[in-house]
């Protein structure tokens, strides 16, 4: 994560705003079983390339009556149990947002199918923009979790259990596609990796399932929210890709609720909702106004389109339909999109150097610097300052020593600085630009003696 990030990862953040509102789902739609630890809210997707729907389930299956509990006992001795795999390692964790994937419902002979699994529901969140682009600002580690039995509970009907490492299982909430864990084992294995920022449990199952959780991190856990999903159901990976919107850019679920009618409240925090129409927010120069007529890849342009947040009417979205809405499409609005590299930026720092910053270096030494490798929607620019002049002729290098970019050796004291800006037009808030700007300063000691040589 990214060590001077100022938001902390929440999925849901987006729906505290209406949260009371949007818990009071019908009755007979709530686990009707008695509360016996923390429950917290959960999204789902009850059909393939359909909308969401919040409920509120148990945070440990031990305390659903008619469950089997998540396994107690220790595998045998020889397995894979909590070894640590680096799927995609693109940096240290101080500056990556860290994903970890732990398999559920694996026996021990069955590991190399949960690595196939986890390789292959990342390539599909990360075949999808802004994934694609900004992946190289993610760390991805899998954990093994060796399950006494293959499988999970609940598939293919209610009435199958197994004995599995997570306690994964359909049927949660007597809801057939909501998929949920025992979360205090999850996070036992997702803390065996270097960082955990995110999580993703799939579950060993052909059948379409998931749900992400919000609200951990006030029950004590070290990440916010995780996201389940079955391994073997293609269209299963949306669900994922929805989630960590909500973790990383912030996002509301732009889906409604029929029963909920009319928003009376006032303006929401929410990037992608808002109670003003577009002629009122092109006025009050606030939202998404920077985006309004333009031709948006979800199809159509972006403006306000009446419905979001849960509320059917009073609230608007950017666009006719996004992934934030149903999951029939793979795509983010244009303001979407600004929101998920704006939180990229925020939870991961693009560049680094191993050279120290702390104190001084010589005007002979060498800077080397690295950025993230960023691709297709990204535009990074690296350019060099000395006592805040830019140095033109080093716009690009990343590796320079202060000498070379014009640091006289007159015994005084000088400043080098590097910056690293995404010039990518999928980003037009000056605040979501600044964000994307990092930049390094080193303090050069400037002897003035002669002969001095460049390494």
């Amino acid at each position: 994560m990214r060590t001077n990030r100022s938001t902390a990862i929440s999925v849901g953040v987006a729906f505290t705003a209406i949260i009371g509102a949007a818990l009071a789902t019908p009755a007979a739609a709530l686990d009707p079983e008695p509360v016996q630890k923390p429950r917290v809210s959960v999204e789902y997707f009850p059909q393939p390339g359909g909308e969401g729907r919040r409920t509120e389930v148990p945070v440990n299956t031990d305390t659903v009556s008619g469950r089997p509990a998540a396994r107690s006992l220790a595998p045998a001795a020889g397995t894979t149990d909590g070894e640590v795999g680096k799927l995609s390692v693109t940096g240290s964790s101080a500056d990556r947002l860290d994903v970890v994937i732990v398999g559920d419902g694996y026996t021990a002979d069955q590991q190399d199918a949960f690595h196939t699994a986890a390789a292959t529901k990342w390539a599909a969140i990360t075949d999808i923009e802004p994934y694609a682009s900004y992946q190289g600002l993610m760390n991805v580690w899998t954990v093994d979790a060796v399950s006494a039995e293959s499988g999970i509970t609940g598939d293919p009907t209610a009435d199958v259990a197994k004995d599995t490492a997570l306690g994964s299982y359909f049927w949660c909430s007597e809801t057939e596609r909501l998929i949920c864990a025992d979360i205090d084992k999850v996070a036992s294995y997702a803390a065996k990796a270097p960082e955990a920022d995110l999580v993703i449990v799939i579950s060993n199952s052909t059948k379409y399932g998931g749900a992400g959780y919000s609200g951990l991190e006030a029950e004590g856990y070290p990440f916010d929210g995780v996201s389940t999903l079955s391994s073997d159901n293609v269209q299963s990976s949306m669900i994922a890709a929805h989630e960590i919107a909500h973790s990383v850019g912030l996002l509301a679920d732009e889906y409604t609720y029929d029963s909920y009618g009319t928003w009376t409240g006032g303006e929401l925090p929410d990037i992608n909702s808002s109670t003003f129409t577009a002629e009122q927010m092109a006025a009050n120069r606030t939202k998404w106004y920077r985006w309004l007529g333009e031709t948006d890849p979800t199809g159509g342009t972006v403006g306000t389109y009446e419905g979001s947040s849960y509320y059917p009417f009073g609230i608007y979205r950017p666009t006719g339909n996004s992934i934030m809405r149903a999951l029939n499409i793979s795509e983010f609005n244009l303001p979407g999109r600004e929101a998920m590299i704006a939180g990229f930026y925020r939870e991961a720092n693009a560049l680094s150097s191993e050279t120290g910053t702390g104190s001084a270096i010589l005007r002979t030494s060498r800077i080397k610097v690295s950025r993230a490798e960023l691709t297709g929607l990204a535009a990074p620019e690296l350019r060099w300052y000395v006592d805040g002049r830019p140095v033109k002729r080093a716009q690009g290098l990343s590796s320079v020593a202060p000498a070379a970019l014009g640091v006289p050796a007159d015994g005084r004291t000088h400043t080098v600085t590097v910056t690293s800006v995404d010039r990518t037009a999928s980003v037009r808030d000056p605040e979501v630009r600044a964000e994307a700007t990092e930049k390094l300063t080193w303090t050069v000691k400037a002897s003035g003696r002669k002969g001095d040589k460049q390494h």
